[in-house]
Parts: C-alpha cells; structure tokens; sequence
C-alpha cells in the first residue's frame, strides 16, 4: 500500500526516521519500476537542529522543498557530485526531513545495476542509493503521493531490537548536534520480508 500523506505529515523526522525502515521506495522513470526496502535512515530536526540545511531558519533555491507540506522529495547535490533523497515530514513550513542512506534492492535489479554497477546486493550509501534509483536533483519536490517516486508498506517487519540508533555520519560541523542518536539501521542480517 502506498504511503498517504497522513504517513508523513504526523511525525517529526526523528519519528519518521524509525517509520520509515522496512518500506519500501520506488521509482518509475521511462517505463522502468525499480524498489528496494529502506534499511537506513537519519533525520534532521530542522531549525534547532545544526545539521539541517533549515538550521536558524535558513530558506534557499536549494532547501525550498525542506519548507514543503510533508511527502515531498528534497533532493539536492552533494559536493557537486552525489544527489542526495530525503523525504520530507510534518507541516508545510517545518522544516523536517529524513534522509535515506540505504536499501537493499528488491525490483528492477538489472537496472539498478545498469546505472549503478555496485548496486546488486546493496546501496552502500546516499549517493549510490540514488544512482541505483535514478533520482537526481531533477526530482527535488516532487509529491512522494503520485506516480514517479513513492513509499509503499508492504508488511515487512523491523523490531525494535534489530534497529541500531547512533550519530549521523558526515556533519561535524553541527558539533554537539553531531553526537546526537538519529541515524536509524537495521541490523545487518536482520531484514524480515513478510
């Protein structure tokens, strides 16, 4: 079943963060479906949160869709290089957002690995998670509700014993709000399809 709006206007992005390990994204792009089960996440707390592209209120071209009703893609370019997916939660102008680190490839393999050689077994972080997917900044707002990027929940178990919480990788420069527990994985062998 896909994700309603409902999903993700309801919980902050730590909370989504935890929701959304063990459903599933998609992608149809060209006639071409590829999904994987989301296996890491970490969410960023908006303007409190030092991390966040929305610390202090910022609002640019670049973080618009952070300010955008929950369901909403926020994709944006990483030292010009890697196209970072995060979802987007709560209310329009609260600026929280999930970014998904991980899946494991279930649907569209062979095309997942056409784009992204590496990406048969696993995404081993953000960036070849977007390759293997093909999303890129192009699909930066795009309503996570419609036909192109989804999250569906397809009954897959994640207990909370299997879920490994720590630091987010990556953001020294948020100092102590790098220290703080908001990365989200599930435990490696430890993903239970229905």
């Amino acid at each position: 079943m896909i994700l309603l709006r409902s999903f993700y206007v309801e919980q902050d992005a730590c909370a989504a963060a935890r929701s959304l390990l063990g459903k599933v994204i998609a992608t149809h792009f060209d006639g071409v479906l590829t999904t994987g089960v989301i296996t890491e996440t970490e969410a960023y707390m908006g303007i409190g949160d030092k991390a966040s592209h929305a610390h202090n209120g910022k609002r640019t071209k670049r973080n618009e869709a952070m300010y955008a009703s929950g369901g909403t893609a926020y994709v944006y370019l990483c030292y010009g290089i890697h196209h970072l997916f995060n979802v987007v939660v709560l209310e329009a102008e609260v600026p929280h957002a999930v970014l998904i680190r991980a899946i494991h490839p279930m649907e569209g393999i062979e095309h997942m690995v056409a784009r992204r050689p590496s990406a048969r077994t696993s995404t081993g972080g953000p960036g070849t998670l977007t390759q293997a997917l093909g999303i890129t900044v192009q699909h930066d707002g795009v309503d996570l509700t419609g036909q192109r990027i989804w999250v569906e929940d397809r009954a897959i178990s994640v207990p909370d014993d299997r879920i490994v919480v720590g630091p987010r990788i990556g953001v020294p420069y948020a100092k102590e709000d790098a220290l703080l527990p908001y990365r989200y994985r599930i435990a490696p062998s430890h993903l239970l399809l229905p």
